[in-house]
């Protein structure tokens, strides 16, 4: 053939290839079996690796992935991608109604409900109908560059199917959710387990993590999906929201099928009460309801506030519950020795997550629940995120429960428990405690201690229990020949994780301050101690009077650090990790991504408030105790105060507590 002949022909299998993509992914109707598509596609694939000159960025090859990117560039969006404010009761929902009324002066008002899916919120932009360029929202107004991982996404058309009757602008922006289906997510845990991988911990985390590879063939490996949720180009003769996502599922768009229309608040209330009741019917996760009104030319009128438009509001769907069975409860000891009781459950699943155990915290907390081994028990996740036991459904007794007995002695290592006075924790003294060990070593390797990400729970609990190491200074002695006598450990494997350790060897102060796990010092104390000592010389120099001085270092913390460097053992477990090689670099706060971030927190959260404003100022943040407009987030807990309400009627941004922690692990990535 002719090379015009060619060009004619790879054109024409793009274009039957794209039709049969639209038929599949978007109206669920194929015309032409999978042998036959992927006959068509072969054919396409051979002629692109012999023609490149005639691969254009509309191909569906493209679907398949690319070799790895250098990074990702950073995409200006023309249109901010607003947040969304909260409401978690019918009240709040009737207070944004009488709102819009007011402003609008009208008595009634159209809205549409759309499922608010879990997932990556991403902008696509399309010119004379091709997808040229697609990122993330990032911080709402600067995102990344991610779109080679985005082409990979089957249900996103590279080339817009458009009727002749449906016009479409030359430059189009669309904005959507990526998602990761349960059925996929599970595939891909399986494969992760195979494969000795960690898993990931929800959907949410997983279509994230995929969507920031730097090389798209492993994001086309994951089958991610998307529902596109918006347009931000004014079409013509387009005159509702509703109608914006008939046209864009009729240009090739996917648009979530349980999107309603509807008349008032009533209809909304019913919408959201519907879909509380049957989330767990979905193949993939929402957690929340989003309500927009529908008319653009109100849209308009309303405009914004601060982050978030006033003519849309996300409806959080409560913390789902259920009930489930505790069949045993065990003792993990952690680092610093402190003995946690843990209820291992019956597996139940709640908000996509199987869980099969909870923390009991201490022997105090299970006499105040009054709970014994064989209850059955009401199980939820706190802020989303972390099991934990309401209460015990006591009409469910036989009678047969048995009472739990905190032990005398550690079950690692043998040696007689003790409870300081005023504590509520019993802990193990023994200096040579392997449980003790293993925690103390998960701890100083995690992503925001040192970070060696290769050194998982399992690897760690066979370098303790064959004896490879010491102490955490050994790490760095480990070789091929030490990692090849664990269990299912590769030379490939190995090389990774030998790789992984070296690069750890140039943390920022604060971070190996905080991996040394010297008691009642966490991320945030550990970040002040560097701001005011600046090197780790000066650290172990510092008087108690000194440490004293400082406002947010109480005097157990100042205790705890004196009794830390006074221990020769300790001073000798530095020095050593000098001689090895280890360099404490300082941090840019400027470079990091919270950086000038101003957060106030309010309420009750479920780990410790230092450790909440560590996560900040690791990342560059700030912590404020006062409201103001130069506040950014107000991060709010369980019976938040007054904060809470001046943050409202200032209309600052407000995160619950799943919300603060996802924010924080992006950031972090």
């Amino acid at each position: 053939m002719s090379l015009e002949k060619i060009k004619e022909k790879i054109e024409k299998l793009k274009e039957i290839i794209n039709y049969h993509n639209h038929r599949y992914y978007i109206l669920n109707n194929p015309e032409i079996s999978d042998k036959k598509y992927d006959q068509l596609f072969q054919e396409l694939l051979k002629l692109e690796e012999k023609y490149p000159r005639f691969k254009t960025s509309d191909s569906p090859s493209f679907k398949i992935g690319a070799k790895p990117l250098e990074s990702f560039g950073i995409v200006e969006h023309s249109v901010p991608m607003l947040s969304l404010s909260n409401a978690f009761k019918n009240e709040d929902l009737l207070n944004f109604d009488q709102r819009i009324k007011k402003r609008l002066s009208i008595e009634e008002i159209e809205y549409v409900c759309e499922l608010k899916i879990d997932g990556l919120a991403v902008s696509l932009i399309y010119e004379k109908g091709i997808f040229i360029k697609g990122a993330t929202r990032g911080d709402g107004f600067r995102g990344e560059d991610v779109t080679f991982n985005l082409k990979t996404i089957k249900k996103i058309p590279l080339k817009l199917f458009i009727p002749s009757k449906i016009f479409i602008p030359e430059k189009l922006e669309v904005r959507g959710e990526v998602y990761l289906s349960w059925e996929n997510f599970k595939k891909l845990n399986q494969e992760r387990a195979g494969n000795n991988e960690p898993l990931f911990a929800n959907p949410r985390n997983s279509a994230a993590g995929s969507i920031r590879q730097l090389d798209s063939r492993i994001t086309a490996s994951r089958n991610l999906e998307i529902f596109i949720y918006g347009c931000d180009t004014e079409i013509p003769n387009i005159k509702t929201h509703f109608q914006n996502l008939k046209l864009l599922k009729e240009a090739g768009f996917a648009v979530n099928e349980h999107i309603k229309l509807v008349k008032n608040i009533k209809e909304v209330l019913n919408y959201c009460r519907l879909w509380q009741e049957r989330r767990n019917e979905l193949n993939y996760e929402i957690d929340g309801i989003v309500i927009k009104v529908n008319s653009i030319e109100y849209q308009k009128r309303l405009g914004a506030v601060s982050r978030s438009p006033r003519f849309a509001i996300a409806y959080k769907l409560p913390s789902a519950q259920d009930t489930t069975k505790i069949l045993d409860i065990i003792i993990q000891v952690g680092r610093t020795g402190v003995l946690t009781p843990v209820a291992v459950l019956e597996a139940v699943k709640i908000e996509g997550s199987l869980i099969k155990r909870a923390t009991l915290h201490n022997e105090e907390e299970i006499k105040k629940k009054n709970i014994k081994i064989g209850d059955i028990v009401v199980l939820h996740k706190a802020g989303g995120v972390i099991p934990e036991i309401l209460s015990v459904v006591f009409t469910k007794r036989r009678g047969d429960e048995k009472e739990f007995q905190m032990p005398k002695n550690c079950p690692s290592c043998g040696s007689l428990i003790y409870k300081e006075e005023g504590e509520a924790f019993s802990r193990c003294p023994g200096i040579t405690c392997p449980a003790q060990f293993k925690e103390h070593l998960k701890h100083f390797s995690s992503r925001r201690a040192m970070n060696i990400e290769g050194l998982g729970d399992k690897i760690i609990n066979q370098i303790v229990e064959k004896k490879l190491i010491a102490d955490i200074a050994d790490l760095y002695l480990l070789d091929l020949n030490k990692l090849l006598t664990l269990d299912r450990m590769g030379e490939k494997s190995g090389l990774k994780i030998l790789k992984q350790i070296e690069e750890s060897k140039t943390p920022s102060l604060e971070r190996f301050i905080f991996a040394l796990g010297i008691r009642h010092i966490g991320e945030h104390a550990a970040y002040i101690l560097t701001e005011k000592f600046k090197t780790l010389k000066n650290l172990i120099a510092a008087s108690m009077e000194d440490l004293i001085a400082i406002k947010e270092i109480g005097p157990k913390s100042a205790q705890s650090l004196k009794v830390y460097f006074q221990n020769p053992k300790n001073l000798k477990l530095i020095q050593k990790f000098l001689d090895l090689g280890l360099k404490f670099e300082a941090k840019i706060s400027a470079s990091l991504p919270l950086s000038g971030k101003q957060f106030v927190f309010s309420g009750t959260l479920s780990i410790p408030r230092n450790e909440a404003f560590g996560l900040v100022k690791n990342l560059g943040g700030n912590i404020n105790n006062s409201i103001s407009l130069k506040t950014n987030y107000l991060v709010a807990g369980k019976e938040p105060g007054s904060k809470y309400e001046k943050a409202k009627k200032l209309s600052l941004f407000i995160l619950n507590e799943k919300e603060f922690f996802n924010l924080i692990e992006n950031a972090g990535k």
